[in-house]
């Protein structure tokens, strides 16, 4: 990290967690996850957090599961770009908050 060069950004940042079905509970595993190339075909940054590969498919592994991260010109935009994201994945009892920035969202 010594050599690390951060680049920082005017723009504003959102991130929503989705979560494994029962979380924070007693959470499934073993789902099928679809559609993070989506995500990323829209300029989200999606991070692993509980997910492993199956037999090639890539699954859940944990009660939270995924982090998909946007940038927008405005909290208001990141908001809508990480929403948008977290809509093209997909995979059974995915759940997040819908409340993230709610004050800055009309959508």
């Amino acid at each position: 990290l010594a050599d690390a060069q951060p680049q920082w950004s005017p723009q504003s940042a959102m991130t929503v967690v989705m979560a494994s079905r029962g979380y924070p509970g007693e959470y499934e595993s073993g789902v099928e996850i679809t559609g993070i190339a989506d995500a990323a075909a829209r300029d989200c940054l999606v991070f692993h957090a509980g997910t492993k590969w199956m037999d090639d498919r890539l699954v859940t592994a944990g009660g939270r599961v995924l982090a998909v991260t946007a940038l927008g010109a405005s909290l208001r935009m990141a908001a809508v770009n990480a929403y948008h994201g977290v809509k093209q994945i997909h995979f059974n009892g995915a759940h997040y908050r819908k409340d993230i920035a709610h004050q800055y969202r009309s959508f």
